[in-house]
């Protein structure tokens, strides 16, 4: 288990809320910031602040030290086999989007295959969507088993010859899902597809290897891994990015500008038009170093624990409902509930005025409400800063919503 020490590291959780020591149960959402990250930004602002790349005096050339820095950092962070396949996008959002504009566009014709699953975040569905409706091509979905998995013989059943794409999380932001990236990345190409996966919910959890996953490109958000808001990456398998088009113009990403035609700087830069997320690479950076000093592999062990901890917890509340996989070394730190005839929103509402941020909602995954036969959940999600006591809180909090409730109707 972690050092319950690293609490003490993020300013914001030593505060109330209603009366209440603050118990942050919505990470998957977004993480909170330790203040390595914070000081690592202030500093940027106050002593480095400069565009990069461009100029030749001090603050330029320190700016981007910091930020090609963030990017070395990034590639051994996700073992990138060079700098060249870590592009700074938005976030996991924007980096999908790229891929789809981008690698999609040219890739996938009239009748060819799109395969995702159930499971996914909207970011990974409607680029796909749309992409689908533009080219005429065909968009499937990988069904799923009874407990929220996936099988491979699924996958396979779903990808075939005129599969183009396949694109999939990593770890479901609903079900906690770890899916087997690894394994589909393999049929994928056996069938002349790509994979594309989403690792918002994985890069600040797992310990993640994309050379050893084999996928093809892989997206993923610095504000769910203790990083600032603002800043993602998109990793891309070079030889595919080479061959691939920019989907924003502008400066910074060229080469040379004539009246009317021009070219583009080679890998990453071509994908990064305008003025770059510079300050938001640096805090990235700080939060690359404060994970790697804890241990993915620490922080992987401490939120299975959190998991299976959670579910025994609430498993004792009658009439309380908990999706996805039941075994905890299936599952990330996400444990998703329905309180019977209690909507989520009331659910989440009254543990907020006990101090404890939960979410709930569709969660940005509306297909996989349907799914599960339900319009909304509430959802718990740990992270390296959450303990045992804070799963007690939120049991105790559950009690008092489910006696409230039962009272009221």
């Amino acid at each position: 288990m972690i050092n319950q020490e690293i609490k003490s590291y993020f300013p914001i959780l030593n505060q109330e809320i209603n009366g209440h020591p603050l118990v942050y149960l919505d990470s998957a959402a977004t993480s909170q910031k330790p203040v390595q990250v914070i000081e690592a930004l202030k500093n940027y602002y106050e002593f480095d602040n400069s565009n990069v790349h461009r100029g030749v005096h001090t603050l330029g050339n320190r700016a981007t030290e910091k930020y090609e820095g963030a990017r070395e950092k990034v590639q051994k962070f996700i073992n990138a086999s060079s700098t060249e396949e870590v592009i700074f996008v938005r976030g996991t959002t924007t980096a999908i989007n790229t891929v789809a504009q981008s690698y999609g566009r040219a890739n996938v014709d009239e009748g060819d295959e799109i395969v995702i699953t159930y499971m996914e975040h909207h970011s990974n569905i409607i680029p796909w969507q749309q992409l689908a409706k533009e080219r005429g091509a065909i968009l499937k979905y990988i069904e799923l088993e009874e407990d929220g998995t996936i099988s491979l013989e699924q996958v396979r059943a779903a990808i075939t010859e005129r599969t183009k794409i396949v694109s999939m999380v990593y770890v479901s932001n609903v079900l906690g899902t770890m899916n087997p990236v690894k394994e589909v990345a393999q049929i994928a190409h056996e069938n002349g597809a790509v994979l594309v996966v989403d690792g918002a919910q994985a890069a600040p959890h797992l310990k993640i290897d994309v050379q050893q996953l084999d996928c093809d490109f892989f997206a993923f958000s610095g504000h769910k891994m203790v990083g600032p808001t603002g800043i993602g990456v998109l990793y891309g398998k070079k030889a595919l990015l080479n061959d691939m088009e920019p989907v924003e113009f502008g400066g910074e990403m060229i080469d040379f500008v004539g009246l009317y035609d021009s070219t583009w700087k080679e890998l990453p830069w071509k994908f990064e038009g305008g003025t770059p997320i510079i300050a938001g690479a640096v805090g990235l950076g700080a939060a690359i170093d404060f994970l790697n000093e804890i241990g993915l592999n620490n922080i992987e062990q401490h939120e299975h624990a959190m998991a299976a901890y959670a579910m025994d917890k609430m498993s004792g509340i009658e009439g309380l409902e908990i999706y996805g996989p039941r075994d905890p070394q299936k599952r990330a730190g996400i444990v998703t509930f329905n309180l019977n005839d209690v909507h989520p929103h009331d659910v989440a509402t009254v543990l907020d005025m006990s101090g404890i941020a939960v979410r709930a909602g569709h969660h940005c995954a509306q297909p996989l409400m349907k799914w599960l036969n339900v319009t909304a959940t509430a959802r718990a999600s740990f992270y390296l800063y959450n303990n045992e006591s804070d799963v007690d809180r939120l049991v105790e909090g559950l009690r008092t919503a489910k006696e409230y409730f039962n009272n009221v109707f």
